[in-house]
C-alpha cells in the first residue's frame, strides 16, 4: 500500500543554524551538487515546486526548511562538490553544512543523497567517514536508480554499498522521476519525525 505525501511547508532559509527557527525532531538531506535532492523532497510530498528544482547544480545555497503536517521538519541542505560556484562561497557552504549537522540539537537523521549511476564519489566517502567520526547519525540514499540498467543492478548495489562501507540492506535505492522507493523512504522519514 502507498504511503501519504509527506505534507510539508516551506517555511524559512538561512545560512546559520541561530537563524532557524525551533521545529521539532528534523530530518536533513545532504549529498553532492546535482544528486537530485530538490527533486526527490518534491517526491516525498508529492508537490512539483516545493524544492526549487534546476538543471544548474549548486542552486541550493541556503538551509531550506519545511515544517511536517505531524510536527518536526524536513531540512534541505546546499550540495557541495559544485566547482562552478565561486570559491568564497563554497567555503561559506562548508561552514554552514557543518555547523547545521554539529550544532543543531533537534536533527535526528541525515540522509545523504549518493547518485546510483555514478556511485560514491570522494566528497560522499569524505562526508560518510565525517558523519561517523562525529557520531552524527545518518543513512545513505541512492537517487536515481533508475538509471541504472537491470543486467548492471545487482553489481551496482553491492558496489556501491562497498564504497560507502555498508551493507546493501542499509542503502535505501529510490527514484524520483519513477517513484521508486518513494513509499519506503516516506516511511523511514515519518518514524524519524515522530521520535
Amino acid at each position: 500500500m502507498a504511503s501519504k505525501p509527506l505534507q510539508l511547508t516551506f517555511v524559512q532559509s538561512g545560512t546559520r543554524v541561530h537563524q532557524l527557527p525551533e521545529m521539532g525532531p528534523e530530518v536533513a538531506f545532504v549529498g553532492r551538487s546535482n544528486v537530485g535532492k530538490s527533486s526527490l523532497i518534491n517526491a516525498l510530498a508529492h508537490q512539483r515546486q516545493l524544492a526549487r528544482v534546476s538543471n544548474t547544480p549548486g542552486r541550493t545555497q541556503l538551509i531550506n526548511v519545511f515544517s511536517h503536517a505531524s510536527g518536526g521538519a524536513v531540512v534541505d541542505l546546499p550540495g557541495y562538490g559544485y566547482a562552478k560556484v565561486p570559491g568564497h562561497i563554497r567555503g561559506d557552504w562548508s561552514s554552514m553544512i557543518e555547523g547545521y549537522l554539529l550544532d543543531r540539537e533537534e536533527l535526528v537523521m541525515v540522509f545523504v543523497l549518493v547518485d546510483s549511476e555514478i556511485g560514491p564519489t570522494p566528497l560522499d566517502v569524505q562526508m560518510l567517514e565525517w558523519l561517523r567520526y562525529n557520531e552524527v547519525p545518518h543513512t545513505v540514499v541512492a537517487t536515481k536508480s533508475d538509471k541504472v540498467k537491470s543486467a548492471k543492478r545487482q553489481r551496482r548495489k553491492r558496489d556501491l554499498a562497498e564504497g560507502c562501507m555498508l551493507e546493501q540492506g542499509d542503502i535505501v535505492w529510490v527514484s524520483a522521476s519513477k517513484n521508486i522507493g518513494i513509499d519506503r523512504l516516506r516511511d523511514l522519514v515519518v518514524s524519524h519525525l515522530l521520535t
